[in-house]
């Protein structure tokens, strides 16, 4: 527990900001910010960084509490401890229905004040902002829109192994016969339960549409967890595993994008923070890689949003920083800078975009395309679609199916429905 509590650090902390609102904030920084968050990748801390450069431009200081971990699991158990010992962060990157758990415990502070002076209503989609509040009250800050459901090619690699960038299921294990043939590994992965979880809501979404999805995915209906659908989504996504190498497990994302990056494997299935590490190895997109809808899902968009909540504080010097750091996170200069190098588009689609790449044009046309056609749904394996108790719940269904030699599609089917209802 040592770890969490910083005594000396708090202690510095409050003094700072007696001493600042005793000066004023022209002489000292007029509060601080500590924030918690995920965001340590080259591309992802380079980012956040932004932000800091934002606020202490404004006067405040911002102290940065990363805790890594590519699907903020680590990061959501120190802010649970911290919360539990009555000294949360500031400000916290949480997601979807967990900042709806945040608010019933009374724990989030109102940021409608911010809201109505920056027109947050007019300018974001209704899908984002619905995400921000709690009890009709914002009480998060929504800081871009990921794309979970991408594909990620060298194609200097498919040429060497002569095939097309694959847009269906079928296409995708061919082309993986003949890059294995080549001498490559054909699909980059690392054998972590959250991205194996990534890569089978793809392989779902393909093979049975969108509303099935959200039957299953979002609903958690136990007929569609049970089901032919069910049982055959599970199926080919074990298939997947004949196009990965043999050292993937326990690999870190990133780690899985740069044998991309170098050549060592074709492709890999995971969400658009793979550009930001593309983007940092200072590579063009359409040119040294290529970006397309994950195979057989190009008319629907898995949606993972980042966001900052903020939690309830009593230091007044301390709320004028939170209120600061808010309004900052949906102005353009942040929006820009932190999703040209996080992959990501901004939260708010007006935007100009000339400055973001191919992909980042071909996401947000896309969003903009499936939030019209009804094709945009929350990730399940990003935090978008259940409670965190049941994401954790189907994850171990997932990956232990993925990773047992002998656990048929059937038996995993049936693990996923006894999971739904143990969470109702």
């Amino acid at each position: 527990m040592h770890a969490f509590t910083h005594p000396p650090l708090l202690r510095r902390t409050l003094l700072g900001l007696a001493v600042a609102t005793a000066l004023g904030a022209s002489q000292a920084p007029a509060g601080e910010v500590e924030v918690l968050h995920w965001w340590t990748s080259g591309g992802e801390a380079r980012a956040a960084n932004v932000l800091k450069e934002l606020m202490e431009a404004e006067g405040h200081g911002w102290q940065d509490f990363a805790v890594a971990g590519g699907g903020g699991e680590t990061a959501m158990t120190v802010l649970k401890s911290r919360a539990m010992s009555g000294n949360p962060p500031s400000a916290a990157q949480i997601k979807g229905p967990e900042i709806q758990e945040w608010g019933e415990l009374g724990l989030l502070g109102n940021l409608d004040d911010v809201a109505e002076q920056g027109g947050w209503n007019a300018l974001l989609p209704e899908t984002v902002a619905d995400v921000m509040r709690h009890d009709g009250q914002y009480v998060a800050v929504p800081v871009n829109v990921h794309r979970v459901n991408w594909l990620w090619a060298n194609p200097a690699v498919l040429e060497a192994a002569g095939v097309e960038m694959p847009t269906s299921l079928d296409e995708l294990f061919a082309a993986g016969e003949a890059i294995r043939e080549a001498g490559y590994v054909p699909l980059a992965h690392g054998g972590q339960a959250w991205q194996d979880a990534t890569v089978f809501e793809s392989v779902l979404l393909a093979t049975g549409g969108v509303d099935f999805y959200r039957q299953a995915l979002v609903e958690l209906d136990p007929e569609a967890l049970g089901g032919d659908e069910m049982v055959e989504a599970l199926t080919t996504f074990k298939r997947l595993r004949e196009l990965m190498d043999d050292d993937m497990s326990g690999r870190d994302w990133n780690i899985a994008t740069s044998m991309v990056i170098e050549g060592d494997a074709a492709m890999q299935l995971m969400g658009d923070w793979a550009k930001g590490e593309f983007t940092a190895a200072g590579l063009t997109a359409g040119e040294d890689y290529l970006c397309a809808a994950a195979p057989g899902t190009g008319e629907a968009f898995t949606y993972n949003i980042d966001s900052l909540a903020m939690f309830r504080v009593t230091d007044e010097a301390e709320h004028e920083a939170q209120q600061t750091l808010a309004r900052l996170v949906l102005e353009p200069t942040f929006q820009e800078a932190f999703n040209l190098a996080k992959g990501s588009i901004p939260a708010r689609p007006d935007l100009d975009m000339g400055a973001f790449d191919q992909c980042a044009q071909q996401s947000l046309a896309d969003f903009q395309r499936t939030a019209e056609a009804g094709g945009l749904v929350p990730s399940m394996a990003h935090g978008m679609a259940v409670r965190a108790d049941v994401q954790g719940a189907i994850f171990d269904v997932v990956t232990n199916y993925f990773n047992a030699r002998d656990m048929e599609a059937e038996e995993a089917a049936r693990r996923m429905v006894n999971t739904a209802q143990a969470a109702l």
